[in-house]
Parts: C-alpha cells; sequence; structure tokens
C-alpha cells in the first residue's frame, strides 16, 4: 500500500477536481483531465500532465525507503511541485510534526535534534517551517583546493569534513526544459542525457532523502522520470490581468509543453550547436498584449504592467559585474576575461520562455557572500591549500562537488515558470517574495529601477 502523508492524499484527491474556479475555457488541445490548477497568491498555477490524469499509483507517489516518504513528500502538486513554507506548516499542526516530511535525517537542522516533544520539534524543524530548506550532507571531495576551517551552525552540525546547507527542493515540473539537475549540478554528469541524470538523482533522493534499504528498481527509476518530464506547470490566471493564455497571450502550461528546447538553444556565450545567434529576447509569452487600450479597468492596468515587465527582463541594461563563472573566464566569443559584461536579464536566464540556463552554468551572484548570511543560516570558513586566502560562505556551493576554489557559492539559476506558487526564492529561500527577489537584484547590479519598474517585474515574473 501506498504510504504518504494525509496532506498528499488530500492534495491528490482534489487532483481531478482542482479546475478553474470560474468559467475559464480550457486550452483547446487539453482536457480537463490533462490540466490541473491550484490557487496561489496571485491567482491560479496549473499542471498540464501530457498523457492524461495524474497517476499516483506511479511509483512518484509510493513509499520505496523505510521512513514514509515518497517522491511527492517534498514535491507537492499545490505547491507548483515543490514544498511551500505556509503548507509545510499545515502538515506540522496536522499531524504535531510526524508528518514524513518530518524526519531528523534532512528535515532537522541537525540529525541530533531533539524531537521528542512538540515544541521540540518545531524547533528541530525550523528551517524548514520557516523557509522550506532541507538540510543537505556534503562531503568534502577528495583532492579538493581547499579546507573546511571553521563552520559557525547555529545548530550543531559543525563537521567540517562533512559540510551541512540548506536549500529549497527544485520543483520536479517542466523538467524537460532542463540542462542541469540540483542547484549545484551534483546529479549532472559529463555524457549523460538529462534523462540518466534525473534517473541518478531519484535513486539517490530514495537511498537518502527516503533512507530506503535498497535501490529502487530500474524499472521504478524510469517510471518516476518518465512521470516527471511530462509535466509542466506555469500560472494560468492572474487575479487581475485574467487568463495568461486568452486574447493572444501565450501564458499557461500547455504552451510551455510545446516550447522548443535543447541543450544550448539560445546560449549567450555562442555555444548554440544549432549555431544561431543569442537574443536576449527571452520572453514572448505577452507580445499578444502590446496593444492592450487603456480603458481604465483593472485587467488592462494589470496586463500592461505584464507587457512593461517582460519588456524590463528582455531589453534592461545590465552591467555584469562580479560574477564568478563570468566576470572570471574567458569567454568562448574571444577567449578574454571581461570584468564587466554589458547584458541583460537572458544572459543568466537564456531558455526561451523558460527562464533557465540552456547548458549547465553554476554562477556566483552573491547569494552566499558572508554579507548577506542571517543568523539562521551557518558560515563555513574556506582556505585555499596554495594560496591561504580565505573566504567565508553560508554554502560552497558547486565546491562541494568539484573540489575547485573557483566553484565556491556557484549555483544554477533554476526554471522561471510556476514562480508564483513556489516561495520563497532562490537557493536559500532568502527572498520570500518576488518583491524581494527583485530588491536582490536591483541592489547587486545598481539597476536603479523605480518603484513602477520594480511592480511591473514582479507583475510579470508572478504571470509566468
Amino acid at each position: 500500500m501506498n504510504k504518504f502523508n494525509c496532506f498528499s492524499v488530500w492534495l491528490l484527491a482534489g487532483l481531478a477536481a482542482a479546475v478553474p474556479a470560474v468559467a475559464d475555457p480550457a486550452p483547446a488541445l487539453a482536457s480537463l483531465s490533462q490540466l490541473q490548477t491550484f490557487p496561489d497568491p496571485s491567482g491560479r498555477f496549473a499542471t498540464f500532465n501530457v498523457p492524461g490524469p495524474v497517476d499516483t499509483s506511479n511509483p512518484f507517489f509510493q513509499a520505496l525507503g523505510t521512513n514514509g516518504r515518497s517522491c511527492v513528500t517534498c514535491h507537492q502538486p499545490a505547491d507548483a511541485w515543490t514544498v511551500t513554507p505556509a503548507h509545510i506548516r499545515e502538515r506540522f499542526l496536522n499531524t504535531a510534526g510526524r508528518d514524513p516530511i518530518f524526519r531528523t535525517n534532512d528535515g532537522a537542522t541537525c540529525p541530533s535534534a531533539d524531537v521528542s516533544t512538540v515544541a521540540a520539534r518545531r524547533r528541530a524543524y525550523s528551517l524548514l517551517l520557516s523557509k522550506g530548506l532541507i538540510r543537505i550532507e556534503m562531503t568534502v571531495p577528495a583532492g579538493a583546493e581547499f579546507e573546511v576551517l571553521k563552520v559557525d551552525n547555529p545548530y550543531g552540525c559543525s563537521d567540517t569534513s562533512a559540510v551541512s546547507v540548506y536549500r529549497r527542493p527544485l520543483p520536479t515540473a517542466s523538467l524537460a526544459d532542463l540542462s542541469t539537475v540540483m542547484w549545484d549540478g551534483r546529479e549532472t554528469f559529463k555524457g549523460q542525457s538529462v534523462t540518466d541524470d534525473l534517473e541518478h538523482q531519484a535513486l539517490d533522493a530514495t537511498l537518502g532523502h527516503a533512507q530506503a534499504a535498497q535501490a529502487p528498481t530500474t524499472a521504478q527509476l524510469q517510471a518516476i522520470v518518465d512521470f516527471e518530464l511530462q509535466l509542466f506547470t506555469a500560472q494560468i490566471r492572474d487575479k487581475d490581468a485574467g487568463r495568461l493564455d486568452a486574447d493572444g497571450a501565450s501564458g499557461g502550461p500547455l504552451a510551455l509543453s510545446q516550447q522548443e528546447f535543447f541543450l544550448g538553444i539560445n546560449d549567450p556565450l555562442g555555444l548554440n550547436p544549432a549555431g544561431t545567434p543569442f537574443t536576449p529576447r527571452i520572453f514572448t509569452l505577452f507580445d499578444g498584449w502590446a496593444a492592450t487600450p487603456a480603458d481604465g479597468s483593472a485587467q488592462s492596468a494589470a496586463r500592461q504592467a505584464i507587457v512593461r515587465g517582460q519588456m524590463l527582463f528582455n531589453t534592461l541594461p545590465i552591467s555584469i559585474t562580479g560574477v564568478a563563472g563570468l566576470n572570471d573566464v574567458p569567454l568562448p566569443s574571444d577567449g578574454q576575461i571581461h570584468p564587466t559584461i554589458q547584458g541583460t536579464c537572458g544572459t543568466c536566464h537564456d531558455a526561451p520562455n523558460v527562464g533557465d540556463h540552456s547548458l549547465p552554468a553554476p554562477l556566483n551572484i552573491g547569494l552566499t557572500d558572508a554579507a548577506r548570511r542571517t543568523p539562521d543560516l551557518p558560515l563555513i570558513t574556506l582556505i585555499n591549500k596554495t594560496t591561504g586566502v580565505m573566504v567565508q560562505t553560508t554554502d560552497p556551493g558547486r565546491a562541494l562537488v568539484t573540489g575547485k576554489w573557483s566553484d565556491i557559492g556557484k549555483l544554477k539559476g533554476p526554471i522561471l515558470r510556476g514562480l508564483a506558487g513556489r516561495a520563497p526564492y532562490f537557493h536559500n529561500g532568502s527572498a520570500a517574495t518576488l518583491a524581494d527577489a527583485v530588491d536582490f537584484y536591483n541592489t547587486r547590479f545598481a539597476l536603479n529601477l523605480s518603484a513602477r519598474d520594480k511592480a511591473d517585474l514582479v507583475a510579470f515574473l508572478q504571470s509566468l
């Protein structure tokens, strides 16, 4: 018998009936059995499941380990296939902190945390409850170019050889448009397809997060990945703008499922295998609303804001500086290092109408810098074995995979579709809202955005 928490059962039971609360026609090519919608703060998002109704007999929904967890435990349909703090808190209240997501191996801030009482469990799972963060323990690679000198962890877990970092579970939807598996790319392997990478990720997740006593079968892993690759999630309705696939717009998950994607598509560094030049015009979803008349209605005002936000995303000039992975490496175009690169949002979010990078491109944009540390995150001190240079970070990022000094703090940019349903943002949940995320970029890259610019970008991002 499948074993997943009662909250998941409630969600899954609602899938068949989860149609829009308003009388919107479904997209012409999708039946209601393929399209399930859920509310979020800015309207509704939807998942388009290509084969038809969601098959809850798939191993994705089965507890293949020993602790009651399944993939759906941390990848909930109503959370755009990740988990959100508000719903995690509901699960805590409904089960007194005993839902399968609350397990000490990685749900707690440290495995040694006291979970003997409800109050103790609330403390032990504080990062999961506040930011939806899972603890990831990673061993420093043999032969690494650095040593971990010290770990200042507010919860214990201060080992310098097996380092604990805290990250958001990534969505298990729209994975057909993926180039890198996991924030640090640890499940992306040279010479393998993304499908192979996802099967390896499912294996590791079952053995690790679900604490399986034995590995899933090849058939089970393949079934999980086949299921994931058929899911496409995107915002489908804005509370003011209305349907996002209406009147010439092409928002929503159906159009996303038909979006062309291949590794390297629209790569800004000239690595597109088709040889097509890069275009910063990444998103075209709302081009059809460009001529929306200003008739004074809330709908027209909302649509105009979304169009302006899309234009800003595509055209706003950004002087990119201090980004490890861009400014410190020779560019393929000329073999030179450029301390400043004149770009746009699409320089790092290049996949058309998807927004992740179409090739693996881990970058350090400063999110893990010691200056941005909050008291609920660790501070990790690293020293370069050759130069003696020290750096402090809240998450060494890809360096814990490769052992390279130059990879400290590098992480991938995620898919940008379905954002409104899966706050908070960034790998560490440091942006509670999309407005916070826009503020980060505005400050980090000195964008000098006006109040309207910020509002327009938020309107656009929450419509993706």
